[in-house]
């Protein structure tokens, strides 16, 4: 079976270990390594790409409010050249927390915003050098028809899987071997599938929390899980909200399990129009680095 990409994150304390397990994943022949926008995104691109020879490496995202077009094409350049061309250039808008927390005015238009940007680095590019790759992390339609459109890729996180599908099926350039389609999709392995139902309803209840993702989870057809968790915010009841997602909603968004329903899920993304899976390493054992060794093992 083709081997699937990691999501790593760059958190304190770990980013020497974190390096080790990009090498790892590149000697063991995975897809490519995809660094969320959590801490330090590029400079950790960076580091791995410096450490690595053959594995591709993404940001999966770099928030497009936190830096000038100019400057991050300047250094998208950078990488892509230093790294002959490994590096996919990962851009989104990111979540009104975290741009509340950077400052960033609520005037936001992201699809209008996200337009003018990727413009302004493909400018900057004639200055600066040649560009990687552009991926555009996406949810719906109108973002998706901008990467298709100005683009290189999309990516999704947290995406229903059959949603996903029906939107690349919509859009037969997404299927084009030159067009990236990702998707990271957070990962249990325990052979108590409930027990990793478990970890994913802990880790999710912060974006059932957002707004924009629940109106797209509604629209994907999880009405009634979205307005009970929405009603139990209202309430003031968060200890709820586990109990509100129902397992078909989280079995459309991750992948829980014994290794063998892992990687049927695995390949029923790839039949969704999914070249590249993104594996959130998550554990009912232990940490984000128990997690990784766990997706190790279960392609060995």
């Amino acid at each position: 079976m083709q081997k699937p990409a990691l999501a790593i994150a760059a958190l304190p304390g770990r980013r020497h270990r974190m390096i080790e397990f990009a090498k790892e994943a590149e000697s063991r022949d995975f897809a490519g390594v995809f660094v969320t926008s959590v801490s330090a995104c590029l400079p950790f691109c960076q580091a791995i790409l410096q450490e690595t020879t053959r594995l591709v490496v993404g940001s999966s995202i770099q928030p497009i409010y936190f830096q000038s077009a100019r400057q991050l094409a300047d250094n998208a350049a950078f990488l892509h050249e230093v790294s002959k061309g490994r590096f996919r250039m990962g851009l989104g808008i990111s979540h009104a927390p975290s741009l509340d927390r950077h400052g960033v005015p609520q005037t936001r238009k992201p699809v209008t915003d996200m337009r003018a940007y990727v413009a302004e680095m493909r400018e900057a590019s004639k200055e600066v050098g040649e560009l990687p790759p552009i991926v555009l992390a996406t949810l719906r339609d109108r973002m998706l028809d901008l990467a298709v459109e100005v683009a290189d890729g999309a990516v999704w996180a947290n995406g229903p899987r059959d949603t996903v599908a029906a939107q690349l099926s919509a859009r037969p350039r997404s299927a084009k071997s030159d067009f990236f389609t990702g998707a990271m999709v957070p990962t249990a392995i325990d052979e108590d599938v409930n027990a990793g139902r478990a970890v994913h309803r802990k880790t999710l209840s912060r974006y059932v929390q957002l707004p924009n993702y629940r109106k797209y989870w509604s629209a994907a057809g999880f009405e009634q899980e979205m307005a009970d968790i929405e009603a139990a915010m209202t309430a003031g009841d968060l200890d709820r909200i586990p109990t509100l997602m129902s397992d078909a909603w989280l079995d459309s968004v991750t992948m829980s399990g014994p290794p063998k329903r892992i990687l049927e899920g695995l390949e029923r993304w790839r039949d969704a129009g999914i070249k590249t899976p993104i594996l959130v390493p998550s554990s009912t054992r232990g940490s984000q680095t128990t997690a990784l060794a766990e997706i190790f093992d279960l392609f060995d």
